[in-house]
């Protein structure tokens, strides 16, 4: 696919939770519900397309962090999945940087666990705004209010509320129930593909506008205008509702909970709307703008804007080795537009460096593409002098972004 110049229509976003709460499932599903799989590979079997390596295959575990590039009602899609085990903490810690936003998954029976904190505190730490979904409500145990009371308790107070309810729990879990728009969902096809819409039945009504009153004064809070309109009138239409939660989310004082169950194919499409509606793109963090310093004089500021007509500044935030084409530099650009076959600078070491082959990635699959655009993540070939977090970009603008702080190791190991 193409690679979108228009920044208004990208998100950049990852998925992080704590061991097995269905990370990579939920990945999986988005894979096939945007068309880039046309089969769902089982996390379980060791057949998840973004859980690549042999080691992750057997184990049925992430443990490095796997990029892909999909669309959703005409949105472009930058994902990377990342691993929930405390000793892969550094993958989540790299991807998190470059990030625009996250979607913090949780095991609605467990509700919030030890690595949901540690990820959710490294969002906290980068500024990363998220959407929260509690996964495998049809598991026995499940409960959506004991997990949204959780993430109240242990995360993030007041800031998160729920824009879904599940109709029926454990193994009585069927679909879920909108606020926003007060429709309920089902899922049916052999993998959920068909999503239903229906009125909502009389047995969760109490419920679900109990929530929607609490839904509708979080959006209008948000926004003075909105506030007026609330006092007016005692409520806000469905656009108000959307357009208040966004620009709480934006500004990272929203978290907006959804809820589901990805191996059984049920609610990852509403999660999909979620992202497009409520995450920001490029334009939506820091104004549009990348700010960095000048690589002669740490005090002075840069501050360029998320164009393609800026000069260029782009971030490598991870290195991989592939046995077939040895060393490839995952990048985000965030101005100016990286180019096949260019030479740009390593503000950071002060080399320069060749552009080799550019790619497009998919898990471990990859396209070979001319360029990427501000607003995208990719990946070069043939980089020789870049480490992670150093900054590449034009040879006449010199700019240094804000590096990666890495945590201190616990164990140390001569071999």
């Amino acid at each position: 696919m193409a690679i979108s110049k228009n920044l208004k229509n990208i998100r950049n976003f990852g998925i992080a939770a704590h061991i097995d709460a269905g990370k990579t499932t939920t990945s999986e599903r988005i894979l096939f519900y945007t068309g880039i799989n046309h089969k769902i590979g089982e996390t379980h079997d060791g057949e998840g397309t973004m859980d690549w390596m042999e080691q992750e295959k057997e184990r049925g575990i992430t443990i490095t962090s796997a990029a892909t590039t999909t669309s959703w009602k005409g949105v472009d899609l930058n994902l990377i999945d990342t691993p929930g085990h405390v000793d892969f903490t550094i993958e989540v810690e790299r991807s998190m940087r470059v990030l625009d936003g996250a979607v913090a998954v949780f095991d609605a029976s467990q509700g919030v666990e030890p690595q949901s904190e540690t990820v959710w505190k490294q969002a906290d730490k980068y500024g990363v705004p998220r959407i929260a979904f509690a996964n495998k409500m049809d598991k026995t145990g499940a409960s959506f209010k004991m997990t949204y009371e959780s993430i109240q308790k242990r995360l993030a107070g007041n800031k998160v509320i729920p824009i879904q309810i599940p109709m029926g729990e454990e193994s009585e879990f069927k679909g879920v129930i909108n606020l926003i728009n007060m429709k309920a969902y089902t899922f049916e096809g052999a993998h959920g593909e068909k999503v239903i819409e229906a009125e909502i039945p009389a047995e969760y009504l109490d419920d679900a506008n109990m929530y929607r009153e609490m839904l509708i004064e979080k959006a209008a809070e948000q926004d003075e205008e909105l506030m007026n309109i609330f006092f007016e009138n005692g409520t806000l239409t469905e656009e108000q509702i959307k357009a208040g939660l966004r620009k709480g989310v934006v500004a990272d004082v929203v978290y907006p909970l959804t809820c589901g169950s990805a191996l059984m194919n049920k609610g990852v499409q509403l999660v999909l709307d979620a992202v497009v509606d409520f995450l920001p793109s490029p334009l939506d963090v820091n104004n549009g703008t990348i700010t960095g310093t000048d690589p002669d004089d740490a005090e002075k500021e840069i501050t360029l804007k998320q164009d393609v007509n800026e000069s260029l500044a782009a971030i490598a935030f991870k290195i991989m080795t592939d046995p077939f084409v040895g060393r490839i530099t995952f990048v985000r650009v965030y101005s100016g537009i990286l180019k096949s076959g260019s030479y740009v600078k390593n503000s950071v070491s002060g080399e320069k460096e060749r552009i080799g082959r550019l790619l497009q990635m998919h898990a471990n699959s990859r396209t070979e593409i001319d360029e990427i655009p501000a607003g995208n993540i990719g990946a070069i070939i043939g980089l020789k002098n870049t480490k992670t977090g150093e900054t590449l970009c034009d040879e006449s603008k010199p700019i240094i972004l804000e590096r990666m702080v890495f945590p201190e190791p616990v164990i140390s190991v001569s071999v």
